[in-house]
């Protein structure tokens, strides 16, 4: 089928399906080793521990990928941002396309923005949200948008605060202090880092063995907080273990490394391959808090993390140019962007501007 028509299809409604069609049959996604024949499992760590700084750098440079309990979130925050998100997704698809993504926009209702490297479609719909929800929110509930305004905005207050704390810790972990990152303002306290907030809904699926929820993919952003209703369809890849499931723990946050700490620590901490399946009974919903960097700041290894032995592995990105060279590339753009990369895979970033999330 063409990428044309595939379009045609992005927007169906995907809960009252009772056959998969055949755009969205994938091979079987059966195709690696599961925690179950894993004796390692993702690390769980509590942020009140004495040595957390410690735990949460082993787990960068092994996983890529962990929990966080005792993370000082009001679960009734994360109650509520759950239940906006049902009301959002269990919204008529004719209403939900009223707030629906401007084919050059971010913000909004649509298809994940990776679906474009693709020739199936993904069994899921997302909503985007950067900056304040209040455009997108008034086309859904013309009389009645101010209440999930003002749980977005509680939600975002909340995981800022939070992952504030973390990127001290990961930074910690390597040995990196407030006045090595320069654009952590006088205070430390990472104000004016640019956050993202990815909305995603899976519904039941009639053939979950054939569908995909979301393709594999690294996160573009420096930390990922993603937190998952009570459905389990969140997998990481792991060397030596295939596809490892990462199911949700009541109270829990799972964080992920993203490629610009991956490029921030020279490459010790390398973002993590994860994807999402989808099952047959059960509804998935997750919230991914995406972190990234001010607009204007140039992302490249802290000079601490680099020597003679261990020079620079990365040229400095925006966020921006950063995702614009990846809505070209996609899981390569690591490659890419490497100082050691061949002639021809080097990028001129005055070539990319555009912002988009991925």
């Amino acid at each position: 089928m063409s990428l044309k028509l595939l379009k045609a299809e992005n927007h169906m409604d995907l809960s009252s399906m009772k056959e998969l069609p055949d755009s969205y049959a994938w091979a079987s996604v059966d195709d690696g080793c599961l925690l179950s024949c894993s004796s390692e499992p993702v690390p769980v760590i509590n942020l009140d521990d004495p040595n957390v700084m410690k735990h949460v750098g082993h787990a960068c440079k092994t996983w890529g990928v962990f929990y966080v309990t005792n993370h000082g979130i009001p679960m009734a925050v994360v109650d509520d941002m759950e239940a906006s998100v049902r009301k959002l997704f269990y919204l008529p698809i004719q209403q939900k396309l009223k707030a629906a993504r401007a084919p050059d926009g971010v913000s909004g209702y649509g298809a994940v923005r990776i679906s474009s490297f693709f020739h199936k479609h993904m069994w899921s719909e997302g909503f985007t949200i950067i900056g304040s929800p209040y455009e997108h929110a008034k086309k859904l509930w013309p009389h009645d948008y101010k209440n999930f305004c003002e749980v977005v905005d509680e939600y975002n207050k909340e995981m800022k605060k939070l992952t504030n704390r973390l990127m001290w810790l990961v930074l910690g972990s390597l040995g990196i202090t407030e006045g090595d990152v320069k654009w952590a303002g006088p205070a430390g306290d990472l104000k004016e880092a640019c956050p993202a907030l990815q909305l995603n809904s899976y519904p039941a699926c009639p053939d979950p063995d054939r569908a995909m929820g979301l393709a594999a993919h690294t996160d573009s952003s420096l930390l990922t907080i993603l937190h998952q209703n009570n459905t389990s369809g969140l997998q990481v890849q792991r060397e030596g273990m295939g596809w490892v499931t990462v199911p949700p723990i009541k109270g829990a946050l799972v964080v992920h490394v993203g490629d610009l700490l991956h490029i921030l620590s020279n490459g010790l901490y390398s973002s993590v391959l994860h994807r999402a399946i989808v099952n047959r009974t059960q509804h998935r919903f997750s919230i991914a808090y995406l972190y990234g960097p001010p607009s204007n700041v140039r992302i490249s290894p802290l000079s601490k993390l680099t020597s003679i032995v261990r020079p620079p592995l990365y040229q400095p990105v925006t966020w921006s140019e950063y995702l614009a060279i990846k809505a070209k590339y996609f899981n390569k753009t690591l490659s890419v962007v490497r100082l050691s990369a061949p002639v021809d895979g080097f990028v001129d970033l005055k070539d990319h501007k555009s912002v988009i999330v991925g």
